[in-house]
């Protein structure tokens, strides 16, 4: 178990007592950072369905998936055997069939299928079919939207979950200053990102990282004006920009890192967007403090882009820290304007800054955690532009 037996129950009574309140005799968890997040559960098996089923009246979380993915939950997780059920093979891509047949039979040998059940409505993982089978097969059974109840609970970190967000951020300022070696004219942009996935997997000494919830994002010239584009076979050029969006991770808990590289001599509306960005980010980071809202965070730094005549209109920054792809952001609080989330120590996010301008762009990011009195940077990396 990455976590001890009594933090595990210490999350589970929490979500007990948000299902208590919201009336949820039962809980569905579909999404892999929940499933893990309650149970340890962790394994590339979020491609056919799988989940967590929480009762009120059941001591343990019980863990459902393929049969062969059963073993997996035994390794991984603390439940007890009886815990863990696997469903046979038959029902693998086999339509008219599905695995929530077995489920739903499962609901009913307990007794369950005539309860209140929440169901992550808007999960990835969590497909129409799946809910559909349930509604059909349970008539007697509410359901009620239960997406995020368990994400709020991962609001706030605990020491634990800190710690390996600091490793997390050693992975990945490895794989940033990796990315900056490797890049050169005339390098194809897959060779470096093949250079930094090297460093963020083999990482240091006798730690290494894990697969990322999301994929390296790197991107030079004109694709730089757009977010989220991944390497290709193109070449580095010489006067061109290239963004770089990286995290490291550790027991699944992630650090974001973005940076910004330059070969040749940046011309000065580079230069000038950059800097004034950064004074952004600045801003923004003296802001974070706990009784601050996310709201203050976000017009901190919105007022020093205006003040330059720039303008922004996507969110700048996300919470962050458990994650399975495709993503690596817990989808709780928003750094932007009228989000009214109140930061706590031990919140984390991570503060996006991207600029995506006409033909070109750059982005700084910092992953930031909130402590009793301020805030603090689990990376300590120059956020100047580099210049090759």
């Amino acid at each position: 178990m990455v976590f001890t037996k009594e933090e595990y129950n210490s999350r589970l009574t929490a979500i007990k007592q948000q299902m208590s309140k919201k009336a949820l005799d039962i809980l569905i968890i579909t999404d892999p950072s929940n499933m893990n997040y309650t149970t340890g559960y962790d394994g590339w098996s979020f491609y056919v369905p799988q989940g967590v089923i929480i009762a009120l009246d059941h001591e343990e979380p019980i863990w459902f998936g393929r049969m062969q993915d059963s073993k997996g939950a035994k390794v991984t997780t603390f439940l007890k055997e009886e815990n863990i059920l696997g469903y046979p093979e038959d029902l693998i891509q086999s339509p008219p069939r599905h695995p929530y047949d077995y489920i739903t039979d499962f609901l009913n040998s307990k007794n369950w299928a005539n309860k209140n059940i929440g169901v992550e409505m808007d999960s990835y993982y969590y497909s129409a079919e799946c809910h559909a089978r349930l509604m059909d097969q349970c008539p007697n059974a509410t359901f009620h939207d239960a997406h995020l109840l368990i994400n709020w609970i991962r609001y706030i970190k605990s020491d634990n979950e800190i710690k390996y967000m600091k490793d997390a951020s050693i992975l990945v300022q490895l794989g940033m200053q990796r990315a900056y070696d490797s890049i050169k004219p005339g390098v194809r942009q897959n060779q470096v990102a093949g250079n930094i996935q090297q460093s963020l997997l083999s990482g240091k000494d006798e730690m290494g990282g894990e697969y990322s919830g999301l994929n390296i994002i790197l991107a030079s010239g004109v694709s730089a004006s757009a977010s989220h584009l991944t390497p290709t076979d193109k070449k580095f050029k010489e006067n061109e920009g290239t963004i770089i969006e990286l995290g490291g991770v550790k027991k699944r808990y992630h650090c974001a890192l973005s940076r910004t590289v330059y070969i040749g001599k940046p011309d000065p509306k580079t230069n000038d967007t950059l800097k004034i960005t950064n004074e952004g980010v600045e801003r923004a980071i003296e802001k974070t403090k706990p009784g601050n809202t996310c709201h203050d965070v976000a017009v901190a730094f919105w007022d020093v882009l205006e003040k330059y005549g720039l303008e922004k209109d996507s969110r700048c920054g996300y919470s962050i820290g458990l994650g399975y792809p495709p993503d690596w952001g817990e989808h709780t609080l928003s750094i932007r304007k009228n989000d009214m989330t109140i930061l706590q120590p031990n919140v984390t996010f991570h503060l996006m800054a991207g600029m995506w301008m006409d033909t070109w762009g750059l982005e700084i990011s910092e992953s930031i955690r909130v402590t009793e009195n301020g805030c603090e940077l689990f990376c300590d990396f120059p956020r100047s532009l580099h210049l090759i």
